[in-house]
């Protein structure tokens, strides 16, 4: 009797070791899905790099890695004036720079501010273009930041503050104490729509 009872049942045993197989099953989705996790994150810190340069060429920030490089530079920097001009050649854009001087340090990242007025009743669109005095000082000028970078629309009577962000480069002659930054908006020919309610009000 005592050894029938100590003889293992061959139901008991199969019904205590049938849970080992989902729970194997389980431990191989949760590895599949960890992996593809991490191969995921792999593959989206790879592209980062990608990504970001595609970023800033698309919003014009394309000078960014040597505005770095001026900043480093081993030259030493120096104070320099720069003045800054805006014209509009058309007048119908009222345009003017925030501040008309600024002494700074070459290796400096400079930032100053323009305002556009859109002194008509008509969508006007404009594209600017700078201009340097003197004019091989531009080569020196390392931009992040432009609204020159692209055609810009203006509402009817919309005043707008812009900004310009650039790096002036250590080597920068030693005979240019004083850079001028001036830029003149020119309107698109044909993008000067008058809206409904610019007509309304002539």
């Amino acid at each position: 009797m005592d050894g029938q009872h100590l003889k293992p049942s061959p139901g008991v045993v199969g019904v205590a070791g049938s849970p080992s197989l989902p729970r194997s099953g389980g431990n191989r989705r949760i590895v599949a899905v960890s992996l593809a996790v991490v191969v995921g994150s792999l593959l989206f810190v790879a592209a980062q790099p990608r990504l970001y340069r595609s970023f800033c060429e698309w919003t014009g920030l394309y000078d960014i890695d040597r505005a770095e490089q001026v900043a480093a530079s081993s030259i030493p920097s120096r104070p320099v004036t720069l003045e800054f001009d805006a014209n509009s050649h058309d007048g119908v854009l009222s345009f003017r720079p925030e501040a008309t001087s600024l002494m700074v340090k070459t290796g400096d990242i400079v930032h100053v501010t323009y305002r556009v007025e859109n002194t008509s009743n008509a969508i006007v669109i404009g594209q600017a273009v700078p201009s340097y005095g003197p004019q091989y000082a531009g080569g020196y000028v390392k931009k992040l930041d432009c609204f020159c970078f692209k055609q810009q629309t203006f509402a009817p009577h919309e005043v707008r503050e812009m900004p310009v962000v650039f790096v002036l480069d250590k080597k920068l002659p030693d005979e240019v104490n004083t850079v001028t930054l001036s830029y003149t908006f020119f309107e698109v020919p044909a993008g000067s729509v008058t809206s409904p309610a610019a007509g309304e009000r002539s």
